[in-house]
């Protein structure tokens, strides 16, 4: 038996995530090698802390990557966070809060959770009073969940947190780099991303922040392992119960001391150092305000088709729109013929929307005029053979008009 080598099919990929890595990126990850603590190394793992400061907008010394997709950054912040039997408040406005709960459950925690109907997010006061009457020691929340494709206002959850002594961490994988997003003057003590989204990049590596109060939490848990361990090492009574995760152990592989926790993910590290580089060179503005130009030329296309869009407009993501399936059009037969005569990816979405929605993504590499054009006027041609009436070009002339006016 013999392997080809590989060589994907050409996609345009224009759903939720992941999208096309920006050709720059994939050239950073084909550079070479070289050994975890050669200095050309550890200086490009200070350099990356350095432009993901830029990134997320903090000045934490304790900016980093977690090597793993971006469940692995949840997962990493969660079982370093909590121990078993504290108490977790986490708001659900989609279904990556389902994934904080469960995760936050398997780490042990007493869990108390808030739902809001998919398509609409939660007031101050909403959370205020779950915090009042839950009393968490931990509030984990999702800012952008594409789910839903909306995000979740929290310039106002800092403050409360800090007010009742609640550490505040936040998910922001899908709305980093395309949407406004402040972790220090919101008072976010923990925040996780990937690259697959607005950051432009593969998923493979998960960006991590955290303030120095939640710095000091994961420390109280430290505990060094024994091969490695010197004479006064902290050993925990009640260690993080991951070893991999560890942040308290990661934070010094990252920190002056390098202590040996793991062997850094090279070419991963290349692809998120220039994930933020591009970013932080093109100004975290100039990002956001790409992203909305996209987004929003895409979304006066949509509805030029007469498509309805999903969810409360006023917190729609700046890089994902969700739109109603029209009555007639078999959701997963358009979504095929998108990728099999045109080439392009676009999402379904989960649980109560599947097979009621499409989301379609204007993010990263992929937030460009020529791709919002191509993917409105490929989708007026699939609408049309599913019988759907469309006025020819409406989609894309709309989104022209709207660039021309912009």
């Amino acid at each position: 038996m013999s392997f080809e080598p590989i060589n994907p099919p050409q996609r345009l990929l224009m759903g939720p995530g992941p999208i096309n890595a920006d050709p720059r990126v994939l050239r950073a990850m084909s550079a070479q090698l070289v050994g975890q603590y050669d200095p050309a190394m550890t200086a490009y793992m200070n350099e990356t802390m350095e432009l993901y400061r830029g990134v997320f907008r903090t000045r934490n010394r304790a900016t980093l990557l977690v090597d793993g997709t971006s469940r692995a950054g949840i997962e990493a912040a969660l079982v370093s966070l909590i121990e078993p039997g504290d108490r977790v408040l986490v708001p659900i406005f989609g279904r990556f809060g389902h994934l904080l709960r469960e995760i936050a459950e398997r780490c042990g925690a007493e869990v108390h959770v808030i739902e809001t109907e998919w398509g609409t997010v939660f007031t101050p006061e909403q959370i205020a009073a779950a915090i009042a009457e839950t009393k968490p020691k931990l509030l984990a929340i999702v800012h952008g969940d594409t789910s839903t494709t909306l995000a979740q206002p929290l310039d106002e959850i800092g403050a409360l947190c800090e007010k009742n002594g609640v550490i505040l961490y936040t998910d922001a994988t899908a709305s980093l780099g395309g949407n406004d997003f402040e972790t220090d003057r919101w008072g976010i003590d923990v925040v996780t991303a990937g690259l697959q989204k607005c950051l432009g990049g593969p998923s493979g590596s998960a960006p991590i922040t955290l303030s120095e109060r939640a710095v000091e939490l994961v420390n109280t848990r430290k505990s060094i392992e024994a091969g490695i361990r010197s004479d006064g090492d902290a050993v925990s009574a009640s260690p993080i119960r991951s070893n991999y995760f560890d942040l308290s152990q990661i934070l010094d592989y990252w920190g002056p001391k390098r202590l040996n926790h793991h062997t850094e993910a090279t070419t991963a590290l290349y692809g998120a150092r220039e994930c933020a580089r591009l970013l932080v060179n093109e100004g975290l503005p100039e990002a956001i305000q790409r992203h909305r130009l996209h987004g929003s030329a895409m979304a006066t296309g949509l509805k030029a088709l007469g498509l309805s869009l999903f969810g409360d407009q006023k917190h729609k993501m700046n890089n994902v729109v969700g739109v109603l399936i029209p009555d007639g059009i078999d959701g997963d037969g358009a979504r095929a013929a998108m990728l099999n005569d045109f080439g392009i990816e676009i999402g379904t979405s989960f649980g109560p929307l599947h097979g009621k929605v499409w989301r379609i993504g204007t993010m990263g590499y992929n937030a460009r005029r020529d791709t919002v054009l191509t993917t409105l006027a490929a989708l007026e041609q699939v609408l049309r053979r599913g019988g759907v009436s469309v006025t020819a070009g409406s989609g894309a002339g709309s989104a022209l008009d709207y660039y021309q006016s912009a």
